[in-house]
């Protein structure tokens, strides 16, 4: 997806010629006592990238798949998928930018940094109307959601759907996108405080999924005719759930595994209902310049008009990434967490 070199090509023994940076690098996988706040080389523009100081760094799950090895990366490394700040230096060959620029961005493990480079085509100028910690926190999950709801299935008005772990960063901006085209929207959450969360940002019925039945909920509470779409960030703990809610010709959209990959199915069982599948992933639907200006232009257009909430619930300091992994794996994030640079 992301041409800029990873950030393993400048994580080299410093010498004093080198500009150096303060940065989390993970030397070898495991748990938060891996992530080293510590030097390393500033990254050096070329003509094709852009330079930015960073203001702030999203943290992602996938972030601690690459601290663990569960997603395999060469050694040292830095993390970090999505940030914001001001630009610094702009490549010969980019057009578009210029210093003092405010910008978010998505990046391959950079952006745990105090400098990042950015590739053009996945950078975008933050508007007036956004202040660059919720443009930093909104721009992987927000992305994920808005081409959830208008590319994986197009919701529209009159739609029943449901929406897995309604309270989660994902889950609650896909609730508040499918409220905006004019659906009707049942949430599952695990608790009592996450429900009044889903509820806030739109749904109109919740099912606890933990204790209650969730294809026989969804049944009582639309008469039988169950839902249109299923949007299913969970996985294997409620893929059968999620098939058994849809009506004739649904789609389930699966697009994430909290809880585990989903296993293998049989491709016939679509055949009972005629249903449809998708497993997306977002830089499938963003994998040019024009596809990611267009979408998040339209993501920053909704938070500028206060049609999308975005929630930060833990802002930590680059140096306190460990204790933001801690927090995001003890499931307590319901919204985003973000590294102030």
């Amino acid at each position: 997806m992301f041409a800029v070199k990873s950030a393993r090509n400048f994580l080299r023994p410093l010498s004093k010629s080198y500009s150096t940076m303060k940065a989390i690098q993970v030397s070898k996988t495991g748990d938060v006592s891996v992530l080293e706040y510590t030097d390393v080389k500033k990254p050096e523009i070329n003509p094709d990238t852009i330079l930015v100081k960073n203001l702030y760094s999203g943290v992602n799950f996938i972030d601690t798949y690459f601290r663990t090895g569960l997603y395999p990366t060469p050694l040292p490394t830095l993390l970090g998928r999505e940030g914001s700040g001001i630009v610094e230096q702009v490549g010969q060959n980019v057009s578009g930018f210029s210093v003092g620029d405010t910008v978010a961005y998505l990046a391959n493990n950079c952006t745990y940094a105090e400098y990042s480079l950015a590739e053009p085509k996945s950078t975008y100028k933050v508007p007036s109307g956004v202040s660059p910690d919720i443009a930093c926190a909104s721009l992987l999950q927000g992305l994920t959601a808005l081409t959830l709801v208008t590319r994986s299935y197009a919701v529209k008005k009159d739609d029943t759907i449901l929406v897995h772990a309604a309270a989660g960063g994902t889950g609650r901006l896909v609730v508040q996108l499918c409220k905006y085209y004019g659906a009707k929207v049942i949430g599952t959450t695990s608790s009592e405080e996450k429900a009044e969360i889903a509820k806030s940002v739109g749904c109109d019925h919740i099912i606890y999924y933990t204790k209650e039945d969730v294809a026989t909920r969804v049944a009582e509470i639309t008469n039988g005719k169950n839902v249109d779409a299923v949007f299913d960030g969970v996985g294997k703990s409620t893929f059968q759930s999620s098939f058994d809610s849809l009506k004739l010709c649904g789609t389930l959209v699966s697009f994430g595994n909290a809880s585990g990959k989903v296993p293998p199915i049989e491709i016939n069982i679509l055949s009972k209902k005629n249903l449809v599948l998708l497993r997306p992933m977002l830089f499938g639907y963003i994998s040019t310049k024009q596809e990611f200006d267009h979408y998040t232009g339209i993501l920053f257009d909704l938070i500028a008009k206060k049609v999308l909430d975005i929630s930060i619930c833990g802002t930590f300091d680059l140096k306190q990434a460990g204790e933001a992994h801690t927090f995001l794996e003890a499931r307590k994030s319901t919204g985003k967490v973000i590294l102030k640079i």
